[in-house]
C-alpha cells in the first residue's frame, strides 16, 4: 500500500541524517571542521551541514582502504563468507527502504513514488545480484603442454575509487561498489555534493552487515575530492559516472598520475525512432513522454530526441503533448507526483537557458517555464520543441532536463543517420511492427543499449549498461562489470 504525503512528512521530522565522512568504519569530521549546506530542492530548506572533505580525508580513506585490502580482511575472505555479508547488506537496504527512499527524495527532489518503487529496491537488487555471483565467477585452466598446468585467475585490483553523480545517488553508488566489493576490492566512494546523504547511510548499513572497516569509505565533498582520488598514486582504479567534460578531466588526472584504470559512464542524447508502422501510437507516446520527463530528464539515458516519420508526425505529437500533461511538477512527497523538482537552482538556470535559445531556433509546443514558483523549490515544466533541423543546440547538446527535441525524417536511412549524428551513443529505441525492420535498424544504431517498441523496459542486472563514442567506456551491471575490477593473472606450473 502506498503511503500518504502526511506519512512521509511525519517521517521526515524524525529522520536521522548522517552528515560526516565515513572512514575506516567510523564517522569523521573534516580535518578543518569545514562543512557545506545540504539543501532540499523541494522547498529550499537546509537539511543539514555535511562534512566538506579535502585531501587529508582522501589520504585517510585511501590508507584505510589499502590497509583493509592488504590485511585480507575482505579480499582474502572465503567467497561464501563475502557473499553472506553482501546479501545481508541487501537485506538491510530493503529493511530500511522507507528511510533511504525519503533521504533520496529530500536530497534530490525525486518523487517518493520513484524512490520507493525504483531507486531503493533496485539498489538492494543490485547488491544481492552481485553477491550471488561471488562464488560462481570462475577462472580458467588453459590448454597447454602436457608438462605444464596453466591457470588463469581473476584477482582484485586493490583500492577502487568510485565517483558518482546526483541523479541516482544510491543506485549508481551500488552499481560501482557492489561489483568492486564482490571482486574483493576496497572502495572509496565520493558522492556528489548535491546528494550525499544516502551514500553515507548505505555505508553504515554495510558495516552493520559485516563488511570490515575500511572496505567501504565515503568522503563527501566537491570536485577537489574527485580530483584527489583520480590523481592518487595508491588508487588502482577509478569508476566515474557524470558529464563527458568531467570524464575527460578524470582520464587526464589518471594518466598524469599512476595510469590507474579509468571507467567512464558519461552523457547521452538518446533518440527514439518512431517508424510509420509503429504498432501502438498511444503506448509509444506515453513511453516517449516518460523517457524524457521521468526524473525531470536528469538521466544520462533520457530520450531527449524524438525522431518521427513525417507521415504520422502530427498525430503522434498530439499524443506526446497529451502525455506530457500528466508530468506537471508536483510535491515530491505526494505519492501522486510523477515529476518532482530539479536538483538545484544552477541546473534550473542551465535548462532555462537552453529553452531560451530553443525559442529562437525552434517552435515551442508546450512548457518552457518555471513551475511552482511559490514553493521555494526548483521546478520546470515538461517542454517540447519542434526542431526545423538537427544543427541547433537543443537537438545536439545534453541539456539534462525535461526538454524534448522533435526531428522529422522521411526514410529509415535518414532516421538512422540523424540518430547516429551525435557525439554520444548511450541508448536508443526503434518503434516498428515489422521485426525485420526493427532488428536491422537497431543493429545500425551506434548505442550501448537499443530497445525495440519500448524504452527503459527493465532493471534486470543481466544486461550490461554503458555507451559508445563519448558516452564512455566499460560497462556497469551484468557479469561484464566484474572485468572492470579485476586483473587477469596467468600462473604456469611445471609438473615435470
Amino acid at each position: 500500500m502506498r503511503q500518504t504525503q502526511e506519512y512521509w512528512s511525519n517521517l521526515a521530522t524524525h529522520l536521522e541524517i548522517m552528515n560526516r565522512a565515513f572512514i575506516d568504519g567510523r564517522w569523521h569530521d573534516a580535518h578543518d571542521g569545514a562543512t557545506f549546506p545540504c539543501v532540499s530542492p523541494i522547498d529550499g530548506r537546509e537539511l543539514t551541514q555535511v562534512a566538506r572533505c579535502g585531501h587529508p580525508e582522501v589520504e585517510l580513506a585511501v590508507r584505510s582502504a589499502r590497509k583493509c585490502f592488504e590485511s585480507g580482511a575482505w579480499s582474502a575472505l572465503e567467497p561464501r563468507a563475502r557473499k553472506r555479508v553482501l546479501l545481508r547488506w541487501a537485506e538491510l537496504v530493503s529493511e530500511h527502504a522507507d528511510e533511504l527512499a525519503l533521504l533520496e527524495t529530500l536530497d534530490t527532489g525525486k518523487p517518493i513514488a520513484d524512490t520507493t518503487v525504483t531507486d531503493i529496491p533496485s539498489s538492494a537488487y543490485c547488491i544481492s545480484w552481485f553477491a550471488e555471483a561471488i562464488d560462481k565467477a570462475a577462472g580458467e585452466v588453459a590448454p597447454t603442454a602436457q608438462h605444464l598446468l596453466g591457470l588463469v585467475t581473476h584477482e582484485p585490483l586493490g583500492v577502487v575509487a568510485a565517483v558518482v553523480p546526483w541523479n541516482f545517488p544510491a543506485l549508481i553508488a551500488v552499481w560501482k561498489c557492489a561489483p568492486a566489493l564482490t571482486c574483493g576490492n576496497s572502495v572509496v566512494l565520493k558522492p556528489s555534493e548535491k546528494s550525499p546523504l544516502s551514500a553515507l547511510r548505505l555505508a553504515q548499513l554495510a558495516l552493520e552487515a559485516g563488511l570490515p572497516a575500511g572496505a567501504l569509505n565515503v568522503v563527501p565533498g566537491f570536485g577537489d575530492v574527485g580530483q584527489a582520488l583520480a590523481t592518487h598514486h595508491d588508487v588502482d582504479c577509478i569508476a566515474f559516472t557524470g558529464s563527458t567534460a568531467v570524464g575527460r578531466k578524470i582520464a587526464r588526472y589518471a594518466a598524469e598520475s599512476n595510469l590507474k584504470r579509468v571507467w567512464l559512464e558519461l552523457g547521452g542524447k538518446s533518440p527514439q525512432l518512431v517508424l510509420p508502422d509503429c504498432p501502438d501510437l498511444d503506448r509509444a507516446a506515453q513511453t516517449v513522454a516518460r523517457a524524457i520527463f521521468y526524473n525531470t530528464g536528469q538521466m544520462c539515458t533520457a530520450s531527449s530526441r524524438l525522431l518521427i516519420h513525417r507521415e504520422i508526425k502530427h498525430d503522434f505529437i498530439e499524443r506526446v503533448l497529451a502525455a506530457a500533461g500528466s508530468y506537471a511538477p508536483g510535491h515530491p512527497l505526494s505519492p501522486e507526483t510523477k515529476m518532482g523538482s530539479m536538483i538545484d537552482a544552477s541546473q534550473v538556470g542551465r535548462v532555462l537557458s537552453y529553452i531560451e535559445r530553443g525559442q529562437m531556433d525552434a517552435t515551442l509546443l508546450t512548457g518552457g517555464r518555471r513551475a511552482l514558483t511559490k514553493s521555494g523549490g526548483e521546478y520546470v515544466e515538461p517542454t517540447v520543441f519542434d526542431c526545423p533541423h538537427p544543427d541547433i543546440a537543443i537537438a545536439r547538446e545534453e541539456i539534462f532536463g525535461p526538454v524534448l527535441a522533435v526531428l522529422t525524417f522521411d526514410t529509415i536511412d535518414e532516421a538512422v543517420a540523424l540518430a547516429n549524428d551525435s557525439e554520444y551513443g548511450l541508448a536508443a529505441s526503434v518503434w516498428s511492427a515489422n521485426l525485420t525492420t526493427a532488428h536491422t535498424t537497431a543493429r545500425r544504431l551506434r548505442a550501448g543499449t537499443v530497445w525495440v517498441n519500448g524504452y527503459e523496459e527493465t532493471d534486470d542486472m543481466n544486461f550490461p549498461f554503458g555507451g559508445f563514442k563519448e558516452s564512455g567506456n566499460g560497462r556497469d551491471n551484468s557479469l561484464h562489470a566484474l572485468d572492470k575490477y579485476t586483473e587477469l593473472k596467468s600462473t604456469i606450473i611445471r609438473l615435470t
